[in-house]
C-alpha cells in the first residue's frame, strides 16, 4: 500500500468544529480581501476557491479544520461542501501540514525520461525525507506531481510560484541554499493567487 495513503494515517480529515468553538484568525486585512471578492460573484458559494486560497495564507500553508471551518462560517457554506472542495484539489494543503517551502518534483514522462527520479532520489537523500514527508525543521516538505506543463524545461521542480529547471544536482544544492534564508514560499504562493483574484484598487494598502 501507498506510503502516503494508509488507513488511520495523517490523512484522516479533522471534524469539524462546532460553531461555538470558532476560532476566527483572519486578519483584518483578509477580512477585507474576502468582502471584495464577494462582490465579484453573484452567490457566496462562488467564492470557495478564493476563500479557501486566503485561509491558506492566513492559517500557514494547511487548510486544517479550524481553517475550512472558518470559511464556511464567513461564507454562510456548510463545513461539508467548504471541505469537498478544499480535499478535491490538489494545490490546497489539506493532508498534512506542510514545510516554510514545499518542492514539487514533476514524475510524468518527459521528466521522467529526462532524471526525474534521480532527482527525487537526490532531495530525499539530501533532505532526510520521502514524498509527503516534512524535514524535521519544517523548513521543506517534498511532494510527486503530476505534469507542470513545462516539458522543455524536463527535469522540473515547482516552489511556491517559481518553476526551476532543467535541474542536477550542483542546482539542487543552491537552490536548498538559498530558500533556506527566504520566507514561506509556500504562504507567498497563495498571497500572490488571491492578489490576482483581486482588482488593483481591491488590494489592500
Amino acid at each position: 500500500m501507498s506510503d502516503l495513503i494508509q488507513l488511520g494515517s495523517i490523512n484522516e480529515r479533522p471534524k469539524a468544529p462546532r460553531p461555538e468553538d470558532l476560532d476566527l484568525r483572519f486578519s483584518e486585512e483578509a477580512v477585507k480581501e474576502l468582502d471584495a471578492l464577494k462582490s465579484h460573484y453573484p452567490t457566496q458559494k462562488a467564492c470557495i476557491l478564493p476563500g479557501l486560497w486566503i485561509a491558506q495564507r492566513e492559517y500557514g500553508g494547511y487548510l486544517s479544520g479550524p481553517a475550512i471551518a472558518e470559511v464556511a462560517f464567513r461564507l454562510q457554506r456548510s463545513y461539508a461542501e467548504v471541505e469537498g472542495v478544499a480535499t478535491f484539489y490538489s494545490m490546497y494543503n489539506t493532508a498534512h501540514p506542510v514545510g516554510k517551502h514545499m518542492i514539487e518534483v514533476c514524475t510524468c514522462l518527459t521528466c521522467h525520461v529526462c532524471g526525474a527520479y534521480r532527482i527525487a532520489d537526490y532531495l530525499k537523500e539530501k533532505l532526510g525525507i520521502g514524498f509527503g514527508e516534512t524535514t524535521a525543521d519544517g523548513m521543506f516538505t517534498l511532494h510527486e506531481v503530476e505534469c507542470l506543463n513545462a516539458c522543455d524545461r524536463a527535469p522540473l521542480l515547482q516552489v511556491g510560484s517559481d518553476y526551476h529547471g532543467p535541474v542536477d544536482h550542483a542546482y539542487i544544492d543552491r537552490l536548498l541554499d538559498d530558500l533556506r534564508s527566504k520566507p514561506s514560499t509556500v504562504i507567498q504562493m497563495a498571497d500572490d493567487i488571491v492578489k490576482v483574484h483581486l482588482q488593483k484598487s481591491e488590494r489592500p494598502q
